[in-house]
């Protein structure tokens, strides 16, 4: 009885928190996005991929161009529920949650391996399952690693690169990395265990508010629903495997440069520039590889789509409107 009323009162909690942010967040907003919002008919769908359930979140007209939204730790497609609505006006908009994240299946690591490469094996097939033929990719923190094992997979299929705080440099890997690389050169039982406060609440919040002047802009649902998500029985080892594996995504930067060279995809970088784990340095190494990319930085942390969605949709617009079809 009692954890029926503690569930019951949490529920309402969150819902409460959802309806206050949602009001303060239409008031806030330019009147233009606001009249997008009202318009905006967005579908939430499950498919099943080689037995696991994923959710994903999918708007705007069917013939239009494709965006793949692609989330990163520790967070699901939530984080673009203001970009959506933007982005949907003539794009075709699909952001799935990864396996172990958000609303998709998350099973026993003992029935499925948490890995980069696997998450991006399961995205394959998702994208595979809807029949996605020619898309450009949106990547965020993890999004990046899986999103670019895609691009080498599939580089006939990716018509341009949006980069939000995803990193493929190893100039762009700030010291707040520093216990995680120390976890990768000794991976005992103690280093693994040192990692978990990054699951913890305050870790969760300070990664949305870190590099933020105007902290009421975040809205409370963004970190609560992340954290509800984290605290599900058995999810820390699977956030701490990939962790540990994260070290792959590293290694393979030198692959992602050559595709970066070799193909020149149209990319832009929308970058927050206070973020403290991939540095404004991993935004411009893009230049490097790829001398047409656009960098444009915001002066805001992590979870840019936060404080900055309405100026980076905008961004997106025009950089889709340039990409061939």
């Amino acid at each position: 009885m009692n954890s029926t009323i503690h569930k019951t009162a949490l529920g309402m909690v969150i819902l409460c928190l959802v309806i206050t942010a949602a009001q303060a967040q239409h008031e806030s907003q330019p009147k233009s996005t606001t009249n997008i919002v009202q318009k905006t008919v967005i579908h939430y769908r499950k498919t099943e991929v080689n037995g696991l359930n994923i959710f994903y979140r999918e708007a705007g007209p069917s013939d239009g161009s494709v965006i793949l939204l692609l989330h990163g730790f520790p967070s699901s497609s939530h984080m673009f529920r203001n970009l959506i609505p933007i982005l949907s006006v003539k794009h075709r908009v699909i952001a799935p949650d990864l396996p172990g994240f958000g609303f998709s299946d998350a099973p026993v690591r003992e029935k499925y391996t948490y890995t980069f490469d696997n998450l991006a094996a399961t995205m394959q097939q998702f994208i595979d399952k809807l029949g996605l033929k020619r898309f450009a990719i949106y990547v965020f923190d993890y999004g990046a690693p899986v999103g670019f094992r895609l691009a080498l997979a599939n580089p006939e299929k990716i018509t341009g690169i949006i980069s939000q705080n995803g990193n493929a440099y190893e100039e762009g890997l700030s010291a707040g990395w520093n216990p995680i690389q120390k976890y990768w050169r000794d991976p005992s039982q103690e280093n693994r265990d040192a990692l978990r406060e990054f699951m913890q609440l305050p870790a969760t919040r300070w990664q949305y508010e870190e590099g933020v002047d105007d902290k009421s802009l975040i809205a409370p649902e963004s970190y609560t629903t992340d954290q509800l998500f984290l605290d599900r029985p058995g999810i820390v080892e699977i956030q701490l495997d990939l962790f540990k594996d994260y070290q792959n995504n590293v290694k393979l930067y030198p692959e992602f440069h050559k595709y970066f060279k070799a193909r020149k995809p149209k990319l832009l970088a929308v970058w927050g520039s206070r973020d403290p784990y991939f540095l404004p340095s991993g935004a411009e190494a893009y230049k490097r590889d790829i001398p047409d990319a656009k960098v444009i930085f915001y002066e805001t942390g992590h979870f840019a789509l936060e404080t900055h969605a309405y100026e980076i949709g905008q961004e997106i617009v025009k950089f889709m409107a340039a990409l061939p079809k």
